[in-house]
């Protein structure tokens, strides 16, 4: 199930660093320019001399744990996300990011309770709404996810992702008209999404009875390079 990964950080300008004794905000955005070039190792380094300045740095503590997200070490990064947060509670950011760490980890309630706090902090981020509904489809609260995916389509209509994941929810409540219908808005948004097409020939054939059309999506799928639909096509169409 494809799920977006989004981590935050301050806004913060670049600048070299000065002099053989950097001063913290200098140590923090090198980091950051380092942690923009994919040189998360490196740019553990200046987060960490920068923290060693001033332990209180939630900016730094909050970058490092994105670093080590990036590596893929998800407990040291909620461990540095904890600590963020026992800092300074006010900021949905790692709240945020420790709940797409948890997610990860396949920790879906733990997630959950963190997008809820994230968004009670900011409700204006998109990227809450969305990750969350995928943990909930990961809980099969299906009803739940719809929620969330009808905001983000409200905010982005043209958001691919969350128009096929929405019609993936309906198909799992039995709404297949309405999976039919975000379906082929998916198809409108981005008409080179091989799963859309896919998935709704395979809704059409099974579910619809529209077997010409079915097949045609799903060979529409297999010419975009989607393997599965070549042996459905032979299984539901050559006959």
């Amino acid at each position: 199930m494809i799920k977006k990964t989004v981590i935050l950080l301050a806004s913060l300008s670049i600048i070299a660093l000065a002099s053989c004794n950097p001063s913290e905000d200098e140590l923090l955005n090198k980091g950051i320019e380092l942690l923009d070039a994919s040189q998360y190792e490196e740019s553990i380094s200046y987060f960490d001399r920068a923290i060693s300045k001033n332990p209180n740095n939630t900016k730094a503590i909050n970058a490092k744990g994105v670093a080590l997200f990036q590596l893929a070490k998800f407990e040291e990064a909620i461990t540095s996300f904890d600590q963020a947060i026992k800092q300074d509670s006010s900021s949905y950011k790692p709240f945020f990011n420790r709940g797409n760490a948890h997610t990860e980890l396949g920790r879906y309630a733990d997630a959950i309770a963190d997008y809820n706090v994230a968004n009670a902090i900011n409700p204006d981020i998109t990227e809450v709404y969305y990750n969350r509904a995928m943990a909930l489809m990961n809980l099969e609260q299906y009803e739940d996810a719809t929620f969330d995916f009808n905001e983000v389509i409200n905010r982005k209509p043209n958001d691919h992702l969350a128009l096929f994941n929405m019609a993936k929810a309906q198909l799992l409540l039995n709404q297949v008209e309405q999976a039919a219908t975000y379906l082929n808005a998916t198809i409108e948004a981005d008409q080179k999404y091989a799963p859309a097409y896919y998935l709704l020939g395979i809704t059409q054939i099974n579910a619809i009875g529209m077997i010409d059309d079915g097949c045609a999506n799903l060979k529409m799928a297999e010419s975009l390079g989607f393997k599965e639909a070549t042996a459905m096509i032979e299984k539901l169409c050559n006959k």
